[in-house]
């Protein structure tokens, strides 16, 4: 997967979840491909995630990055919880920018909870971030793509949307959800010059992996560090000398699936493990 530096010019990208971590690095890497970006993050604590989430002066400096690339950009703080807020935020993007060309759905949140210790709160709010968020992100965008006859969606999923991990079933399920959800879009937009893929990351190293429950997760023991978070990545991948991945590998997975080099692609999830295998 290769697209060049400046192939999406005159474009406009709406990246969700993109004040910090792998939302900042859609936001900047589509920007150095050329496209204007609108920056969406809730920029709030959600009460039952275990990790401090992304903060206004976080969406600032994601903005800061995207002009210093010499792209605008437009900041907005939104729930993808809220249809009203993500249908608002469309309509901002469209009177400052004129067009949405390309959707990263990308705000997601985790957790670590045995199934049967998962509250309600906690399947709710996982399921409305990381499952409906999504589709609410699409449906948002969805009738101003139809209207010009072409788009480019990508979905933010998982490799856990693809197989199942302990201790997180809200988010499995969520992440297993995103994939269908992506393949019906697919389908069902096909006919309309809209495409729609999805991204399964493994391990990347962000502020969701960095916190005390997934360094005691990666350790296999209480009173994890960092070093056991870093250490035992490298057991997520295939590759010699490859661990936890930065936020880049899967923004140019993203990047190329909005270009015009994957222009005949929809439907797909692409596996970022470093296993060689993409579904």
């Amino acid at each position: 997967m290769t697209s060049s530096a400046g192939d999406l010019p005159g474009k406009v990208a709406l990246v969700t979840g993109a004040a910090r971590g792998q939302g900042r690095a859609h936001a900047t890497t589509l920007a150095r491909h050329g496209a204007d970006v609108i920056a969406v993050d809730i920029a709030t604590q959600i009460d039952t995630v275990p990790y401090s989430l992304g903060t206004d002066e976080d969406l600032a400096e994601t903005a800061k990055a995207v002009e210093e690339l010499d792209r605008r950009v437009l900041t907005v703080r939104a729930d993808v919880r809220s249809q009203a807020q993500l249908d608002d935020t469309v309509r901002r993007g469209l009177a400052e920018f004129g067009r949405i060309d390309i959707l990263v759905a990308n705000a997601g949140i985790f957790g670590l909870t045995p199934f049967w210790e998962i509250t309600d709160a906690e399947w709710d709010n996982m399921i409305a971030t990381n499952r409906s968020g999504v589709w609410r992100s699409a449906k948002a965008v969805a009738p101003h793509m139809m209207e010009r006859g072409s788009g480019s969606i990508i979905m933010t999923s998982s490799i856990n949307g693809l197989e199942p991990g302990a201790n997180y079933a809200h988010y499995v399920s969520a992440k297993h959800g995103v994939i269908g959800l992506m393949r019906t879009v697919a389908l069902e937009l096909a006919p309309r010059g809209i495409r729609c893929n999805a991204v399964c990351p493994g391990s990347v190293d962000t502020g969701m992996t960095n916190w005390a429950g997934v360094y005691n997760m990666m350790a296999g023991h209480s009173n994890g560090t960092r070093d056991d978070l870093l250490s035992g990545g490298k057991y997520f991948h295939a590759l010699k000398g490859i661990g936890m991945l930065p936020p880049h590998v899967v923004a140019d997975a993203a990047a190329w699936l909005a270009s015009d080099a994957a222009a005949a692609v929809t439907g797909a999830s692409a596996k970022r493990r470093c296993d060689g295998n993409a579904d």
